[in-house]
């Protein structure tokens, strides 16, 4: 049986005294190494990527994924329209608290399935044999498109928020020096697009230890941006009850719909939360290593955010002026007000572009791994080019399908210059309903597998599981919303046209020619079914 055997392999981890000498503990690393490939060769596959990963950089990776501060600074104009200060902090909280129970879930499920193929290999091992290959195909395109598109998001984002931060610097009263038109926006894109495909392919031994690189660099530029703010306010502060009671929602909806619309920043820098279980095939011990790295990170996200937010909405200017920027970016005007310097605002940005750069990083690399991991079981058309892995671990060609896939859905800016609010969406709205499928199979079977696994939190995972499918139901429809009526063309979300264009695509390539040939992933006697 698929479990006992998985049970088996992880049991035969070295025990012992704690090693005596540099080559006993190499010894134990290589008999850690060869433990999880064990469970992996259990699982049906063969070992072909690289286990270079610690536990505490598989946490860092996560990290570097959601970004925090950088992904809260690019999409801070939605809580400011959808509450202002009640939205900023409280919806942060809310929706962290949130998150946290979808990385628990997520965290039990992946103890016992420890592959690249995360939750759509989930999926089907937990489904019935009569739906098992259909949930597995929507769970696993839902997975692949949400690392796309939210990928895309941070791409697109991490341009307009470059540019924002350079128009600190004006010609005119607010008028910036760079007003950047629309193909320069996309060269920029197609900049740092390249930037991050070339490092995470070429540099792929290197990427560990700049994920830990950039906590360090986070947290200096975090504490810099908060004692500078809060010290010179040179416009002055708020009190403590405008920061955590007001309520000011900007953006047309009836109040409670307007502070929901709001958690779209929130969901966005949290939507990462499962993109790290695709590197399981790259850490030493991953029924454990990857569930910890995911709810750890979800807390430390949490209270890095409330360290930069709180700061932030004290020293806010007025809100209204905010919302009309048309950057559509107001964290640099909201630092250059409290420091009054367009230089010492730019310094202080500056470690939020480095940020987006290593976030941009981070997301190459797990959309390059869970396409790879979806083609190798033949979910995606040309399979045979998508599975190949070279030299160096590195899955190249899936990578650059990312890529292209990428620029040719970047192109839709030159139509829409509220493009990055329907990627953003589309990305939180497909990586939720990924997540979703394998903890909803999951609980209706009645968590049974869970006791095969290294993270079973019992009853308080039965919580997480009803928490987590509860905002998944809910995120479908708020995301697919306009974040301010009436609407404008610059307004218009488009989330709903992508999204609908992915449901058609992966739904005629199924029965063009999955309903036939796509088996699914590898077929295990597992005693569960």
């Amino acid at each position: 049986m698929a479990d006992k055997t998985i049970a088996q392999h992880r049991s035969s981890k070295n025990k012992g005294s704690e090693p005596d000498s540099p080559a006993e503990t190499h010894s134990i690393e290589e008999g850690k190494q060869s433990s999880a490939n064990g469970v992996l060769e259990a699982l049906g596959y063969e070992p072909e990527l690289i286990r270079n990963r610690s536990t505490l950089q598989v946490a860092f990776m996560s990290f570097v994924l959601a970004a925090i501060p950088y992904g809260l600074a690019t999409t801070f104009i939605y809580p400011l329209v959808g509450g202002g200060p009640v939205n900023i902090i409280w919806g942060w909280l809310a929706v962290s608290l949130i998150i946290l129970c979808v990385a628990a879930s997520l965290g039990e499920i992946t103890s016992v399935y420890p592959t690249a193929g995360g939750v759509y290999y989930q999926t089907f091992m937990l489904a019935p044999p009569s739906y098992r290959r259909i949930a597995s195909w929507i769970c696993g395109w839902s997975y692949v498109v949400g690392n796309i598109t939210i990928t895309l998001a941070v791409n697109l984002g991490s341009t307009l928020f470059f540019i924002s931060c350079i128009n600190v610097f004006e010609s005119a009263p607010g008028v910036g020096i760079f007003q950047a038109e629309t193909y320069q926006v996309f060269l920029i894109f197609l900049a740092v697009t390249f930037f991050a495909n070339a490092v995470s392919a070429f540099g792929n031994k290197w990427l560990p230890y700049l994920d830990t690189f950039a906590i360090f660099w986070t947290l200096a530029g975090v504490l810099a941006i908060v004692i500078c703010v809060l010290a010179i306010a040179k416009e002055g502060r708020h009190d403590a009850e405008y920061v955590f009671t007001s309520f000011e929602p900007e953006s047309g909806w009836l109040a409670g719909w307007s502070f929901c619309i709001g958690l779209l920043q929130a969901a966005y820098s949290t939507s990462s939360t499962g993109m790290v279980i695709c590197m399981c095939e790259e850490v030493q011990q991953p029924s454990t290593q990857v569930p910890r790295a995911m709810v750890g990170t979800v807390i430390i996200n949490t209270l890095a955010g409330f360290l930069f937010l709180i700061p932030l909405v004290f020293v806010l200017p007025d809100t209204k002026a905010l919302a009309a920027l048309e950057s559509g970016q107001p964290l640099p005007s909201i630092i250059k007000s409290a420091i009054g310097s367009p230089v010492g605002s730019f310094l202080l940005l500056l470690p939020l572009v480095v940020l987006a750069l290593f976030c941009v990083i981070g997301c190459t690399t797990a959309v390059s791994r869970s396409t790879w991991a979806f083609a190798r079981d033949g979910g995606i058309p040309g399979s045979v080019w998508w599975k190949k892995v070279n030299k160096d671990g590195v899955p190249f060609n899936a990578m650059m399908l990312g890529m292209v896939v990428q620029i040719l859905l970047g192109l839709i800016y030159f139509g829409s210059t509220a493009a990055f609010n329907a990627f953003s969406g589309v990305g939180v709205i497909t990586l939720t309903v990924s997540y979703a499928c394998p903890i909803a199979v999951s609980l209706a079977r009645g968590r049974r597998h869970i006791k095969n696994g290294q993270f079973d939190l019992g009853t308080l995972g039965l919580v997480c599981n009803v928490v987590a499918l509860a905002w998944s139901i809910l995120v479908i429809p708020l995301f697919c919303m306009p974040s301010s009526i009436p609407v404008s063309a610059d307004t218009f979300n488009y989330a709903p046209a992508v999204f609908i264009a992915f449901i058609l695509i992966a739904s005629g390539w199924y029965w063009a020619w999955g309903y036939e040939k796509y088996v699914g992933p590898p077929m295990v006697n597992d005693e569960f079914h």
